[in-house]
């Protein structure tokens, strides 16, 4: 590839589309809709596409890597959202220290599992 990579944007299944929309809104992504069945999620650079879609399969094997600046922080947010209690199908786990940084989990309503991490400093 000779070009310069500009942004990527992942495309993630729904189970329950309306459901979803509610859920990364609540996140703090702006909402484009750009059909009955599609809409772009963005917040600052990043984002993704969310379908109206449902195939087990492929949505328990979708993992996103989220990088933040500060996980300690985002963690505390999420943690302030009361997430499980108003979407009980999303799931969060707690950071946990690796060699290359730290890292959180956030399973959406659907089952998408992102990945919200920081490298460590060299």
């Amino acid at each position: 590839m000779h070009n310069t990579p500009i942004s990527i944007r992942p495309f993630i299944g729904a189970k329950d589309y309306n459901l979803s929309r509610t859920f990364y809104r609540h996140l703090g992504f702006e909402e484009i809709i750009l059909g009955d069945a599609m809409c772009l999620f963005s917040k600052g650079p990043i984002g993704f596409y969310l379908q109206k879609a449902y195939v087990k399969d492929w949505i328990d094997n979708t993992m996103i890597f989220l990088e933040v600046d500060d996980v300690k922080q985002t963690w505390n947010e999420l943690v302030s959202l009361d997430l499980q209690t108003k979407f009980p199908a999303s799931k969060l786990v707690p950071i946990r220290h690796l060699d290359w940084g730290s890292e959180c989990f956030v399973h959406d309503p659907s089952g998408n599992l992102w990945h919200i991490g920081q490298f460590a400093k060299k």
